[in-house]
């Protein structure tokens, strides 16, 4: 079976016709053409690669059907960045070296910018609360909170990259 589905993904209405089983992930990378959402785990929701921000909530992609998402919006890591500037979180995994391979960055970005609309003044603990569900194979994750830590004192709360 199929269905008309219609998502508002970083400001852009995508409409497609798609199976009913379709995985959000997949109507992000395949029809949306956004490549940025990674899949790591075998869609099984362990790693946290796939998350973006679904009508402000934090939601790993590979275990939602992109029909459950007809009508929302969606924020991936390629709308952080606005008019070519950075989003203060991004900024902060710059400057706090929190990254090595990058394969987890999109997740990490997108978690860390949802717990910022969520909470502008996070405590370490609280952030590693919020990342808890994202996997990171080569940092340690020390750096990510130095990150988002910075992130939050560098205004990282919703003025770029909005839902």
């Amino acid at each position: 079976m199929s269905a008309k589905v219609s998502i508002a993904i970083n400001g852009q209405l995508y409409q497609a016709t798609v199976e009913n089983r379709m995985l959000l992930v997949d109507f992000i990378r395949e029809v949306a053409g956004l490549t940025g959402t990674h899949v790591g785990c075998s869609v099984e929701g362990r790693c946290g690669v796939c998350t973006v921000v679904l009508e402000g909530k934090a939601v790993k992609s590979c275990l939602m059907l992109a029909v459950q998402a007809d009508g929302a919006r969606i924020l991936t890591i390629e709308g952080l960045a606005q008019d070519g500037r950075l989003h203060p979180i991004q900024e902060g995994f710059w400057e706090k070296h929190a990254l090595q391979c990058g394969f987890c960055t999109p997740g990490m970005l997108m978690t860390a910018r949802w717990l910022l609309d969520q909470n502008p003044d996070p405590s370490p603990e609280e952030i590693r609360e919020a990342i808890s569900g994202q996997v990171c194979r080569c940092t340690g994750y020390e750096n990510i909170v130095k990150s988002v830590l910075w992130a939050a004192k560098h205004g990282g709360r919703a003025e770029g990259g909005g839902t």
